[in-house]
């Protein structure tokens, strides 16, 4: 078994989608869109297989604004310690936060945290 893909609600789809393909080169699937439940998604696909599902529908709009129960982080893999630090050097001349790292965890990841464009967290590995 595996986990087929993690779905992140979103105020804007095109968005989030360009910086996951900029920033970690996912593909970015068709938009579907259902307009009698006011849903839209777009799938993303990683090099690895792995995918994200990120969904908009009118009625979901709001977030929480501090951690809270739930998914706290998606973490993405970067070929090494140099790519992790080459991409938050990036991200901060971008303007996207960066709110951790890089650094050394005590459990011994080489990573950074940051955010997407709308404060989603975004653990970057070396891998």
């Amino acid at each position: 078994m595996r986990i087929e893909h993690v779905g992140l609600w979103v105020r804007d789809i095109d968005t989030v989608a360009a910086f996951y393909a900029k920033y970690f080169g996912a593909r970015v699937g068709a938009l579907y869109q259902n307009p009698r439940k006011g849903f839209e998604s777009r799938f993303l696909e990683f090099d690895s297989g792995a995918r994200l599902e990120l969904m908009t529908r009118v009625d979901v709009q709001e977030r929480a604004e501090r951690e809270q129960l739930g998914l706290a982080h998606i973490a993405i893999t970067v070929p090494g310690e140099a790519a992790v630090d080459q991409l938050a050097v990036s991200l901060r001349a971008a303007g996207v936060p960066v709110l951790d790292g890089p650094r050394r965890t005590g459990d011994g990841y080489y990573e950074c945290v940051a955010t997407d464009p709308e404060g989603n967290r975004v653990e970057i590995a070396a891998g």
